[in-house]
């Protein structure tokens, strides 16, 4: 890293101080972390993201079911780091980046770094279907949220309408791909909104008949929990009336449905919760990368041969002591976030000795409703009422300011005394 200003170079209305310019690409959970441990540090930072929010992608299913509202979950950037004197904000795309030079690629500008950390996250991988894209929605953005919300919501409406039982049964019958945490808590959740929310909300037509079918490609549903945490969530699924389909794997997605395993299910909204790939760091860096597209990186999250070029978050391939991909996880990225940064501090006094970065696993949850829950903290292993209210606990605390926790737990309270869904709009074209 180099330490001394007149090292730098690039136009005048890149710099905003006589510091190493440190450049953080992606604004998520790991990017925050490093700009946020980075406060009051002898640095100039730019944060660039293509958005102005930051979004706790944990509870978008919450979104699109109708649960929470994207302010909710999302806030501005800049009210998030309004009071760091060595930040400024970008909301910018970068295109690539030149590792010789030093400099970041945007479609407006060319910015040079000291250190530069890549933090772009992850996108939906269709396996090598991207035609299904268009016809299986993704849950990855707001954007994403509110156009699976208004596309659930308007299945009944157009139910409701129909005159015909056959259009009416492929209106009502809902297909989530991937057994994952996405998969189940979106089934679960559309479970809910149908059988309880919109129950006597109709005339022509019972939400409650819904069919929710959740296809999972392999053996069993969490296959990156404890078997007996899968079961437990395969069977509160099927308590709630949600169809659990194993070793189903999908072979073609249209207008009218989906065919997995041979099997033919007619379905207007098929909802897409399987895989996901690194997104195009590896390109921009012109570096190797796994077969999920995350950039391979040394033990302290750097970029062989580029001491200076770190990569976190979903968008490394960092691996456990195991030699296993480290999960694509908030608490993954955050403690990533905070490594790098701590190695930035000590550099910036003159430590350049190795560090190596280690992930304290504090464990995984998922949610399957209002009473139920999975949660491993690798020494013991909640399910039920404790594991749900655990899960509750945890993402009202990981939320990034104060009003989205009280905005999110006045809305669960209230969504559980009533079963009631306030977000229930349908928007968009």
């Amino acid at each position: 890293m180099s330490t001394h200003a007149d090292q730098r170079n690039g136009p005048a209305e890149d710099r905003i101080g006589s510091y190493p310019r440190v450049v953080i690409v992606g604004a998520g959970f790991g990017g925050l972390r490093v700009a946020k441990d980075l406060k009051g540090a002898p640095v100039d930072i730019t944060l660039i993201d293509r958005r102005n929010h930051h979004l706790f992608q944990p509870l978008l299913y919450q979104v699109a079911t109708a649960g929470l509202s994207p302010a909710d979950i999302a806030v501005p950037i800049r009210s998030v780091l309004r009071g760091q004197k060595n930040i400024r904000v970008l909301m910018d795309e970068v295109v690539g980046v030149d590792t010789q030079r030093q400099v970041v690629r945007t479609r407006a500008r060319e910015i040079p770094y000291d250190d530069l950390i890549v933090a772009v996250g992850s996108e939906p991988s269709y396996f090598g279907h991207d035609e299904w894209a268009r016809l299986s929605p993704n849950l990855k953005t707001v954007e994403d949220a509110t156009a699976i919300r208004s596309q659930i919501l308007e299945a009944f409406e157009r139910a409701e309408a129909a005159e015909d039982e056959a259009p009416r049964r492929r209106l009502m019958t809902f297909v989530l791909v991937g057994g994952g945490p996405t998969g189940i808590e979106m089934a679960g959740a559309i479970a809910e909104l149908a059988k309880r929310a919109l129950a006597r909300d109709f005339h022509a037509i019972d939400p409650r008949s819904a069919r929710i079918i959740l296809i999972e490609a392999g053996p069993r549903l969490l296959a990156g929990f404890p078997e007996s945490l899968s079961r437990y969530a395969h069977r509160a699924l099927g308590r709630m009336g949600v169809e659990v389909r194993c070793d189903l794997p999908v072979e073609k997605i249209d207008g009218d449905g989906v065919t997995a395993g041979g099997e033919r299910i007619e379905a207007a909204s098929v909802i897409w919760c399987a895989g996901v790939r690194a997104r195009a760091a590896a390109a921009w860096l012109g570096a190797e990368a796994d077969k999920a597209g995350r950039v391979k990186v040394g033990p302290d999250l750097s970029l062989p041969g580029y001491p200076d070029v770190f990569v976190i978050g979903d968008a490394a391939g960092a691996l456990t002591k195991k030699g296993e991909p480290l999960p694509g996880l908030a608490t993954v990225a955050k403690q990533q976030g905070a490594f790098v940064a701590r190695l930035i501090r000590r550099r910036l006094r003159g430590d350049k000795r190795r560090m190596r970065f280690r992930y304290r696993n504090y464990g995984e949850l998922a949610t399957i409703g209002r009473s139920h829950a999975v949660a491993d903290f690798g020494w013991i292993r909640v399910t039920g009422w404790l594991g749900w209210f655990v899960w509750s606990f945890v993402h009202i605390y990981f939320l990034i300011d104060f009003r989205s926790r009280l905005m999110v737990f006045v809305n669960w309270a209230w969504a559980y005394a009533s079963f009631g869904r306030g977000a229930r709009l349908i928007t968009g074209g």
